[in-house]
């Protein structure tokens, strides 16, 4: 696989030479990022799961070193990278104080990073950290496999799990992490499906076999879910033993704890196949410039060696440039689609958002009309913002899914197709709900008896007035018991009519924080997904734009090459024939030295 990089960028770096002998900086600047790809295939691997499966110490099992702070007291509040470098090092990232702003690099100490990875070190992310890096000098990471150790989810339900969803968009693969102590649960196997959903490679793995004895009971039971989902992977392995055989040294202890064959997986189908479809696209990439640069070149040769077809090759020549010219127009097909999608995907994304987020509303004001708002108004903020968070997760992935088929269909509408669309994260939900404002407190509705005295008080009063004005008449005094028993029961109707009113006061209070609470996320999101889409939208038509004005200047100087040949003096014919042979067989062979990589069906993008 090496050895087959290397070919195809010795031959991206030569192919490049030609492109800038020729005058194309645009098709130069092209390979040059054609190479920067080859040389940096960055494959991401996001570890997911929820708290307490091991994630952490599955990953400094792979790398066989302490890369992700473990012990019993501790969870991971910040996702940690785990990646390859000569010499080890960490760093975070460090939001600033204003969005608008890069974060921060920040070198700390290896020892350190739990200290600013964990909760216990970093409650609730206190400390602002984006992500934290960890270098390491591993063989396994050499390739430029990236371990991502991700924040537990808690549930799907969960602030975390919004953040976890939020990196899968981006990553070539997802390990879902989940202990031998019982089988999947309902969120772990909604959390595969969004997993599915959002990334293109998908794997298990069973943690802790060592400690329970039953595991292999629980791994039945686990692929059964797995098969009802679809074909998903599952490795079952014992992070203490991987890490016991390191120190030992022991290849018998380290084939019982499972790792191997994760590590198998890994390297074949997550970096081989990432390492595929790079060389898949560089291949392309030489062939498109290639082609172009033979284009200029034989429409200069057959300009000089058959005159009398120049007039015909240029007619010809002229119609294709007419319709690059087309192409890179507003008005090209690829654009208006390109356009009208991104319209039609933002309406959709706002109806969908809002008809999810007012089923949550409803479903809120049934729950406040059914009791008392106040006793239980920690748990009804609790179980509304779980709600909301849910909705959002759903919307963002969906909204991820129908970006995706765009591009794909702008791409297949594009002539050079076949060319490799940039990676846009859309589903980025890191910070989305941020602004939006926690739902105040409401009264609970408790009164002390001194309170409720003085309601029943303030009500009998008038009972007691009226009946003893009345009694007055037949000789009884203003209080007596008839008074009494009056102000008692006409208090006691004031009392439960205070009490009334208030309730309908905190239920419609509670209704009124909904609502605020329901618009201020519809707008946020709203306006985070509009940006993200047209992100989308701009960087797709700047990409497909920029492929468009390529061939057009291709065109554009093939018919000038044509032009020019057929005025080539007879003294100078021989030798320009001979430039132009010269140049068009180092473009041949250059093409035959690509190593064969294999069609875009076979490999699994």
């Amino acid at each position: 696989m090496a050895d087959r990089v290397e070919s195809i960028a010795r031959v991206v770096q030569e192919t490049r030479a030609l492109a800038e002998a020729a005058g194309r900086a645009d098709l130069a600047e092209r390979l040059d990022r054609t190479y920067d790809r080859l040389r940096d295939p960055n494959v991401r691997v996001v570890v997911v799961g929820e708290f307490k499966q091991g994630k952490s110490k599955l990953i400094n099992a792979l790398v066989n070193a302490p890369a992700c702070p473990v012990d019993d007291d501790i969870a991971t509040s910040v996702a940690t990278s785990v990646g390859y470098a000569p010499e080890p090092s960490a760093a975070v990232l460090v939001k600033p104080e204003h969005d608008a702003d890069k974060p921060q690099r920040q070198e700390i100490a290896l020892d350190e990073i739990a200290e600013y990875v964990s909760e216990r070190g970093n409650p609730g992310n206190s400390r602002h950290i984006v992500e934290a890096q960890v270098l390491l000098p591993r063989e396994i990471l050499k390739g430029g496999l990236t371990l991502i150790d991700s924040p537990g989810v808690g549930g799907l339900e969960s602030f975390n799990a919004l953040q976890t969803l939020s990196i899968l968009s981006t990553a070539h693969a997802v390990l879902l992490v989940s202990d031998a102590s019982q089988e999947y649960t309902e969120p772990e196997v909604q959390l595969i499906r969004y997993a599915m959903r959002m990334s293109p490679n998908v794997a298990t793995v069973l943690s802790k076999t060592d400690l329970y004895p039953t595991w292999r009971e629980i791994e039945s039971i686990d692929r059964r879910h797995l098969g009802e989902i679809g074909e998903v992977p599952m490795f079952s392995v014992s992070s203490d033993l991987r890490l016991m055989a390191a120190d030992l040294r022991d290849s018998e202890l380290n084939d019982e704890s499972g790792f191997p064959a994760l590590v198998a997986h890994l390297r074949r189908e997550v970096l081989g196949r990432a390492e595929l479809i790079q060389e898949r696209a560089a291949a392309h990439d030489l062939s498109s410039v290639a082609e172009q640069l033979q284009m200029t070149l034989n429409a200069e040769l057959n300009g000089i060696l058959h005159p009398e077809d120049t007039p015909r090759m240029i007619a010809e020549l002229e119609e294709a440039k007419a319709r690059a010219d087309e192409f890179r127009s507003r008005s090209a097909r690829w654009q208006v689609t390109l356009s009208d999608g991104i319209s039609d995907l933002i309406a959709d994304m706002e109806h969908d958002l809002r008809d999810r987020l007012r089923a949550v509303q409803r479903e809120a004001e049934a729950a406040i009309d059914e009791g008392d708002p106040g006793p239980i108004w920690g748990t009804f903020v609790e179980w509304l913002e779980q709600r909301v968070v849910s909705v959002v997760s759903e919307n963002f992935v969906w909204t991820d899914e129908r970006s995706r088929w765009l591009a794909e269909s702008v791409a297949e509408m594009f002539e050079e197709g076949s060319s490799r669309i940039p990676a846009i994260d859309v589903s980025d939900t890191r910070g989305v709900l941020d602004p939006i404002d926690t739902l105040p407190d409401i009264d609970a509705g408790n009164l002390s008896a001194a309170e409720k005295i003085y309601i029943g008080v303030r009500g009998s009063y008038g009972g007691v007035l009226m009946v003893g004005l009345a009694t007055g008449l037949i000789g009884l005094s203003l209080i007596n018991p008839l008074s009494l028993l009056a102000g008692v029961l006409v208090g006691r109707r004031a009392y439960r009519e205070d009490m009334s009113s208030r309730l309908s006061r905190r239920q419609n209070e509670a209704k009124n924080q909904v609502r605020r609470y329901i618009d201020e996320v519809i707008f946020q999101v709203g306006k985070q997904l509009r940006d993200r889409l047209r992100l989308v939208q701009r960087l797709s038509r700047d990409h497909f734009g920029a492929l468009a004005e390529e061939l057009h200047v291709s065109v554009t100087q093939a018919l000038n090459a044509a032009r020019q040949g057929a005025t080539v003096y007879t003294e100078q014919r021989d030798e320009r024939v001979g430039q132009l042979r010269a140049k068009l067989g180092q473009l041949e062979s250059l093409r035959r030295m690509l190593p064969a990589v294999p069609a875009s069906e076979d490999v699994r993008a």
